[in-house]
């Protein structure tokens, strides 16, 4: 992988795509050398600096879905082709599909499913059997449905919360069910920390591996500030994360209690 990026690098926007309400996919025309799972630092001149997962690698230009849920998101989304933004990466950890994979199963949760899409393209080249369960909270915050069908995946299970399209109910819920029924190597997630708590609990009791990825305040994104160090192990999940192994993922007592805000208050964790 090319030398990590201090400075933020200028980008323009080539294309948005409307991914879901309130959620788009920004491209940027550089080519950048990432794997699923990590992410890049986004900078808005005279504005600020936010993380964000890659969801797309294509040849000469990458994506990022973005839900606009704040300042920066917000004007992130209200964005056009030809505008430039600047970014820095990659950084982070990405999930590891082992050679010895042969079926899996994917759990995202709203743009969570972000990481998961770009993780899937990659099993499906090497001819893994991949289950993808994607849930949202109504049906007009489901994302990559067409993306995820037109891959081939062996099962596409769609859940909202409030059961206005495909299953009803929890992610975790078709998980659980689906590993009390079928052997699987292994499981990836990313989405909302109360589904990831739940989530990786159930596989470490049914000793299936996991990888879940955290999601906190980055400041810096390259562990040298220490503000995203989690509780009470100190993993600075920029650098050993955000992709975590389930088991340690469980040491961690603030995973799925508390997270830190920008001012290093604590803040309960919602969702799920």
């Amino acid at each position: 992988m090319k030398t990590k990026l201090e400075k933020p690098q200028m980008a323009k926007i080539t294309k948005v795509v409307d991914e879901a309400d309130g959620i788009k996919s920004i491209f940027l025309g550089r080519q950048i050398e990432a794997k699923p799972g990590q992410f890049v630092m986004l900078w808005i001149p005279r504005m600020d600096e936010k993380p964000f997962a890659i969801g797309y690698l294509e040849e000469d230009s990458f994506g990022l879905t973005i839900a606009a849920v704040g300042p920066f998101s917000n004007r992130l989304c209200s964005m056009q082709p030809g505008q430039e933004i600047g970014f820095r990466g990659p950084y982070g950890t990405s999930y590891n599909l082992d050679e010895d994979l042969e079926k899996i199963v994917m759990v995202g949760g709203g743009y969570g499913a972000a990481s998961l899409a770009l993780l899937a393209e990659e099993a499906m080249k090497k001819e893994i059997d991949v289950i993808f369960i994607n849930g949202a909270r109504t049906k007009q915050k489901l994302i990559y449905e067409s993306r995820i069908k037109n891959l081939g995946v062996s099962r596409f299970i769609m859940t909202t919360d409030d059961g206005s399209y495909g299953m009803k109910g929890r992610t975790t819920d078709v998980l659980e069910e689906i590993l009390n029924k079928e052997k699987l190597d292994k499981v990836f997630a990313c989405g909302p920390e109360m589904m990831l708590k739940k989530g990786a609990g159930i596989c470490v009791e049914k000793n299936v591996e996991c990888e879940v990825s955290i999601e906190r305040y980055f400041k810096c994104g390259f562990g040298l500030c220490g503000h995203c160090c989690i509780d009470p192990l100190g993993i600075r999940v920029c650098v050993e994360g955000p992709v975590t192994d389930a088991k340690i993922a469980q040491q961690l007592t603030e995973f799925g209690n508390y997270h830190r805000l920008k001012s290093s208050r604590k803040e309960k964790v919602y969702g799920g």
